[in-house]
């Protein structure tokens, strides 16, 4: 090997891991820090774990304001296996679910949608 060659792969090797840390950073921000927070209450449609690859725990939610509306489709994901099993024994009821709106992850691995439903609370029995 030459010394040429050497450096190349010396760099070329400095490079790899200072873009793959720079990944690790922004994921973790990313995921660390929440654009919004907030609630939403309606029905609990549809919770399934789904995915190729990364099988995450997706949910939706329908907001009616008023009865006799159309309802509004409200698409979470879920990271928390415990609050899974809360959604997975609620499903056709009427729940209130927390939420942080994370923006910017950079893969789906971590959920399909930007909402990640961090509680829930049934609101009225049905």
């Amino acid at each position: 090997m030459t010394p040429t060659t050497k450096k190349v792969s010396i760099a070329l090797i400095i490079f790899l891991l200072a873009g793959g840390l720079f990944v690790a950073a922004y994921t973790w921000m990313a995921l660390s820090f929440s654009y919004s927070e907030g609630e939403r209450a309606g029905h609990l449609q549809k919770f399934s774990k789904r995915g190729w690859v990364c099988k995450t725990w997706e949910g939706e939610l329908l907001l009616t304001a008023l009865p006799g509306t159309i309802p509004e489709k409200f698409q979470f994901s879920v990271r928390d296996e415990a609050v899974a099993r809360q959604l997975q024994a609620a499903a056709g009821k009427h729940i209130v679910v927390t939420y942080s709106q994370h923006k910017g992850v950079p893969t789906d691995c971590f959920g399909e949608t930007e909402y990640y439903a961090d509680k829930i609370v049934l609101s009225r029995s049905d």
